[in-house]
This record gives structure tokens, sequence and C-alpha cells, in this order.
């Protein structure tokens, strides 16, 4: 056996998966970007799960843990591609709210109010992934349009049954 080397750091390959460092750098801080959304909306959906009131309370209780549990795997795999490009994931409260676009809830809203806020988180997060569509497919990075494609037709899923508890 050879001696293990001692206080010497182990050489970094760089990564060279056909993508540019530049492109995966754009890519990484648009990612970056979803996963603060996502993660800012897994927050206040999994809020709105413990603090929603009403008639509908239970039909929204179970709607709510069904897409906060989503959206926790979901930054799993966001973080991953981040990280999969050679970049470090932001994972800080600090870091997501420097990067996110939805807003927090102030105080307790109404069950109707907590709907229309979802509302709008789930659609922000579809935006935020199609901002990143062009430089992605300028750089022939399928596995994150792959990733992209998921995420907006999961939100646009979400949106649209919670926007349907909307009508009468």
């Amino acid at each position: 056996m050879g001696k293990k080397s001692e206080g010497k750091k182990a050489a970094t390959l760089p990564v060279d998966i056909g993508i540019s460092n530049d492109d995966r750098q754009a890519i990484a801080n648009g990612l970056s970007r979803l996963l603060a959304d996502t993660y800012t909306l897994y927050l206040k959906t999994h809020n709105f799960h413990w603090n929603v009131t009403g008639p509908m309370f239970q039909t929204l209780h179970l709607l709510f843990e069904t897409q906060y549990n989503e959206l926790a795997l979901a930054v799993d795999l966001i973080a991953e591609r981040i990280r999969a490009l050679g970049f470090p994931a932001p994972g800080s409260y600090s870091a997501y709210a420097k990067l996110t676009s939805i807003e927090e809830a102030d105080g307790i809203p109404s069950a109707t109010e907590m709907i229309q806020q979802l509302v709008i988180g789930q659609e922000t997060v579809v935006r935020t992934a199609r901002a990143l569509f062009p430089i992605v497919d300028a750089a022939s990075d399928e596995p994150t349009a792959d990733l992209l494609t998921q995420r907006m037709q999961i939100h646009e899923k979400n949106a649209w049954m919670l926007r349907s508890l909307l009508e009468s």
C-alpha cells in the first residue's frame, strides 16, 4: 500500500461534458434562481398546509401536502444538476432571498388568498424555468432541458389545479 498524502489536496478534474464553462456557469446561475424559487414555494406551501382553516380545510391541507412533498424532491434534482455542471448549489435562506422571484406571505392569509398566492408562485416557477431555455438550447444541454420541461409541466398542472378551486 502506498502512503497517504498528508496536507495535499486531491487534484480536481475539470468538467468536460461538451458544454463550455461560460455556458455551464450561465445555466447554473439560472438553475440557482429556479432552485431559490422552488425552495421558497416549498416553504410557502408548507406554511399554508400548517395554517389553512375554513370549510375547505381537509381538501387544501392534503393538496398543499402533496405539492410541498413534490417540491421537496424537486429542490434536490435541481441542486444536483447544478453540481453536475460543476458549480456549488445555493443552500441558505439568505441566498434564496436574493435569488427568488416569489414573495413571502404576510401573516396568515385566508384559504382563498393562499390558493391565489400559490397559483402565482407556481406560475412564477414556470416563468423562471422558461427564461432559462434559450441558453440551455444554445448549449445543447439536453439533461437540463429535460429537467426544465418536467418542472414546467408539474408547475403548470399545479397552477391549473389550484386555479380550479377558485372557480365557481
